[in-house]
């Protein structure tokens, strides 16, 4: 197999470039639709679903164009930052934050970043200070502020310096700069963050409106079939037979998962343009090894319930891949499955878990075999103890005499951890009962 010296179009742990940016064309058309009527929007996805890449997408002058929108990138002035930046997260730490960057990208308007400069002299870092620079760039200069927001959550989670009465302040202060200030004409705010914004924060008033009603909300999804096939076309371009043989390795171990096909994607592409072809061991090994983290993160961030589900779902896919083996019986068990669709639902959005329509039911399965086998092995370090602090989440759950089964499921398991395939043997399988279709 030839080598090249071709650089890498994948980018684990990081952002994806603009240039190397792949689908997202509904989301990205919807994104400017509100930027160019002044309005807002709230994305929102789990961990690594590509957030601050669509981010960076948005500032690219490229794309700008792409989408019709060459004269009003002559009048916006973009801002991005991540409220992950502003440590501890505070009031005037984010207005602060908005206002240093603001001042950074008006080098063509030296009297307005003197005026900038002069709030940040005097600690006056308010939404008052953004709302004036505002009228001044939208009146005297004819321009508009696009902020790009990542990581919005952090501003619903109190801290020490930032109580929740501190929070309700600040999220009034952002609608009313978007919806009832003159200066709103002038605006375009994007956030992104972890879960949708009605769900995080705090309590709301029946007699108000929503503080986040003024967003249109939309989801980052796992990719589609379509989009998984043009993010494997930077592989086609090396080899085409290789991608081939390998599609089916890939959607194994990462299904539509953005932050997971960039790993998968970057080893693939790493061991072609040396010339070597790996086998599917070598590949499932070393992205085994590289993913712990990313699990991790997302198993922290779900809920005690989402991932009790989780386990039990685990659980049920491994008594069905273990067949005659197994000596558990976990049956009526994915009755409960049906019954926790919203629960589903988000896991699924978030890239998690994926579902198919069977005999008029909806079936449920890990999107990823290695996080299934991840699942398994935190099953493993589950002793009695933690097992009888779920206990609560069991019982809210399912009957008496389901969670008997599931106790005795995991006792079964923590016993015959030898019997559980690897994920090589695992995936391999999943591989072989892959659709012959899935090849490009």
């Amino acid at each position: 197999m030839a080598r090249t010296t071709q650089a890498s179009p994948f980018f684990p742990g990081k952002p994806v470039p603009p240039k190397h940016f792949v689908g997202r064309s509904m989301e990205i058309a919807a994104a400017f639709d509100q930027i160019n009527n002044r309005s807002h929007m709230a994305i929102w996805g789990g961990p690594g679903l590509g957030k601050s890449s669509f981010l960076e997408l948005l500032t690219s002058p490229q794309v700008w164009k792409e989408h019709g929108l060459e004269s009003d990138l002559s009048q916006a002035v973009i801002v991005l930052l991540s409220c992950e930046s502003i440590n501890p997260f505070t009031s005037s730490g984010f207005w602060q934050e908005v206002l240093s960057c603001l001042k950074d990208e008006l080098e063509s308007e030296p009297a307005l970043q003197t005026e900038i400069q002069s709030f940040l002299d005097k600690g006056q870092t308010t939404k008052e200070s953004l709302r004036q620079i505002l009228r001044k760039l939208g009146k005297k200069h004819n321009k508009f502020l696009v902020l790009l927001v990542d990581d919005y959550h952090i501003a619903l989670i109190p801290n020490q310096q930032y109580s929740e009465p501190d929070m309700e302040v600040f999220l009034s202060e952002c609608r009313n700069l978007a919806v009832h200030s003159q200066e709103r004409q002038y605006l375009s705010m994007i956030v992104t963050s972890l879960k949708r914004l009605s769900e995080l924060g705090m309590k709301l008033n029946p007699n108000a409106s929503p503080w986040y009603n003024h967003y249109l909300f939309q989801p980052l999804k796992p990719f589609s079939d379509q989009e998984v096939d043009q993010l494997i076309i930077k592989v086609l371009n090396i080899d085409i037979q290789a991608a081939q043989t390998f599609k089916p390795v890939i959607l194994a171990i990462a299904a539509g998962h953005p932050g997971l096909l960039q790993i998968v994607g970057s080893l693939l592409f790493r061991k072609l343009r040396t010339g070597e072809l790996p086998n599917e061991e070598a590949i499932i090994k070393e992205v085994e090894s590289t993913t712990k983290q990313i699990f991790q993160n997302i198993w922290d961030r779900c809920s005690e319930q989402e991932q009790t589900l989780l386990m039990l779902l685990a659980l049920f896919n491994l008594k069905g891949r273990l067949h005659k083996k197994v000596k558990f019986d976990l049956s009526g068990i994915d009755l409960i499955f049906t019954q926790k669709e919203r629960d589903f639902s988000n896991l699924e959005e978030q890239g998690i878990v994926v579902s198919v329509e069977k005999e008029g039911k909806r079936v449920y399965s890990l999107a990823s075999s290695i996080m299934q086998q991840w699942i398994i092995q935190e099953i493993w370090n589950t002793d009695n103890d933690l097992l009888h602090k779920r206990q609560h989440v069991f019982i809210n759950l399912m009957s008496r005499e389901q969670v008997e089964k599931v106790t005795n499921a995991i006792n079964w398991l923590w016993k015959h951890k030898d019997e559980v395939p690897s994920n090589v043997e695992w995936i391999v399988k999943v591989i072989a009962a892959l659709p012959s279709g899935l090849i490009l």
